[in-house]
């Protein structure tokens, strides 16, 4: 017999669920019905004539998430951010497309010619102590940097790196022995910006007094064959000053006096030693490529030293007077105002109160 709640025939089929098991696999949830596309008429849309039994329900219109919406918001912001500051930044490299224009040194030596012998003596001390060099400082010291800021298209990192590359051109040109009498130049050389460099070779193969090709322009050189370094601690003072003449380049001036202690070639230490003064005054001008380098661009070179004698020709070499030395007789080299130069020769008198008082 069947249970309480089965049909009196039993269940159909002799199965457990009877026939609707068949059509299990095809019944549907309520989240599918939900999602399907199609919806049923009511009965007072129905009554229409021809009208279907169902329609085609809208599209869902999907939006995005206001979360994504912010996360988009987002990243537009920061990469807009992004450009503008790299359009902004003071320090833009772009600044290195204008091109640079790269003019000739120029440059002025003036020999200075004492009125009386030339002092001298073999206590090295005595010397400098009686000479206005008394309080200089010894070599490089005597080249101090000053304190560097940033300007308006350069960080003070890049101020600091014109000022030690202009020092390091005057320590190379200035105080280096092989230099000033050894005829040595490839450490100033390779110093220099490379546009310039065929002035500077042609300045020491055909040396002229010009404005444009002395070998005294752009370093300090004695006469190897008549003087020699009596003492090899030179005395130094001056001043360096970094400033920004635009947004491509940058300006280091330096003033400094440097005061030598020589005597005749080979005279060894029993020969009296004088007292030689060159007094540099040096434009230099670095654009973001030779800050980068460690190179410089001289603008500029004013020299005056002594003592010299006007008659001689100082634009290879310069010949000093040594102690007990006079003037040679005649007047500075003539100038020929119709020659395309437009160097002018000039010569001054070395005061004498900077004359040692041995």
């Amino acid at each position: 017999m069947g249970g309480p709640g089965d049909p009196p025939e039993g269940t159909p089929d002799g199965a457990p669920g009877g026939a609707d098991d068949e059509y299990r696999s095809v019944v549907f949830d309520e989240s599918f019905v939900r999602a399907a596309r199609l919806q049923e008429f009511s009965a007072r849309e129905r009554m229409g004539d021809h009208a279907p039994a169902v329609r085609r329900r809208p599209p869902m219109r999907r939006s995005l998430s206001r979360q994504a919406l912010v996360l988009v918001l987002l990243i537009a912001v920061a990469f807009g951010t992004a450009v503008y500051m790299g359009v902004r930044t003071p320090y833009d490299s772009g600044a290195t497309t204008v091109p640079k224009a790269i003019e000739p040194l120029r440059m002025t030596v003036v020999p200075l010619t004492p009125r009386q012998e030339v002092p001298g003596t073999t206590d090295l001390d005595r010397l400098f102590a009686a000479s206005p060099a008394a309080q200089f400082r010894i070599g490089a010291e005597g080249i101090p940097l000053p304190a560097a800021r940033s300007t308006s298209h350069f960080s003070d990192s890049q101020v600091v790196t014109a000022l030690t590359t202009a020092k390091d051109y005057l320590v190379r040109s200035s105080l280096y022995p092989e230099v000033l009498t050894g005829g040595e130049v490839r450490s100033v050389r390779v110093m220099l910006d490379p546009d310039q460099l065929d002035q500077f070779d042609e300045s020491f193969d055909r040396p002229a007094a010009d404005g444009r090709h002395a070998a005294t322009g752009w370093l300090v050189r004695f006469d190897p064959e008549a003087v020699e370094l009596a003492d090899p601690q030179i005395r130094v003072q001056g001043t360096l000053e970094a400033a920004e003449t635009d947004s491509a380049t940058l300006e280091v001036v330096s003033d400094h006096v440097f005061v030598y202690a020589l005597r005749p070639a080979g005279g060894g230490a029993g020969a009296e030693a004088s007292l030689f003064t060159v007094r540099r005054e040096l434009h230099f001008r670095f654009d973001r490529d030779d800050l980068r380098l460690h190179q410089a661009r001289l603008q500029t070179s004013n020299a005056q030293a002594g003592p010299l004698s006007c008659a001689d020709d100082w634009s290879a070499l310069l010949h000093p007077l040594l102690a007990g030395q006079t003037p040679k007789p005649g007047p500075p080299t003539p100038t020929d105002p119709y020659a395309p130069s437009p160097a002018t020769s000039l010569c001054g008198t070395l005061a004498e109160h900077v004359q040692p008082g041995v």
